[in-house]
């Protein structure tokens, strides 16, 4: 059973952050320059939200709120759900179908060391499945 840590041991270390006092705009461009769907919101080294595109059109687009105007802490989702670098790939499907969230922060030690999103999870679990196929077909023609 594949964990966060083996998972982001495939990935890029760098976490992508912004400030709560940061216009939703700013944060916006970071995710379009980043190609994420996501970014952390922390105050000095504290995670206190999350900043999704989901929270951008339900919040801004569907409100007409102004993105240049609008603070990130206006917007972004304040209960965080986050995982630790021991948990399971399963768990981490099981969380986010719960919550029906696409990004999970990361965090070990009261830092956040990166961020898993669903596409991630889903990956790992279609290498682990390949892989698994692979091992019985060995078996079948070897036996």
């Amino acid at each position: 059973m594949t964990t966060v840590r083996q998972l982001l041991e495939g990935k890029s270390p760098e976490v992508f952050a912004v400030a709560p006092d940061a216009a939703v705009i700013d944060a916006i461009r970071l995710m379009a320059d980043k190609g994420i769907g996501a970014v952390v919101v922390m105050d000095g080294r504290q995670l206190v939200g999350i900043l999704s595109e989901r929270d951008y059109a339900r919040k801004i687009v569907l409100h007409e709120r102004s993105s240049r105007t609008t603070r990130v802490s206006d917007i972004m989702t304040a209960k965080v759900v986050t995982v630790a670098m021991t948990e399971q790939v399963e768990h981490c499907l099981q969380l986010v179908t719960d919550f029906r969230i696409r990004h999970l922060p990361v965090v070990e030690a009261g830092s956040v060391v990166g961020v898993i999103s669903i596409g991630d999870l889903v990956k790992s679990v279609i290498d682990e499945q390949a892989q698994k196929l692979d091992q019985l077909q060995q078996y079948i023609v070897a036996g």
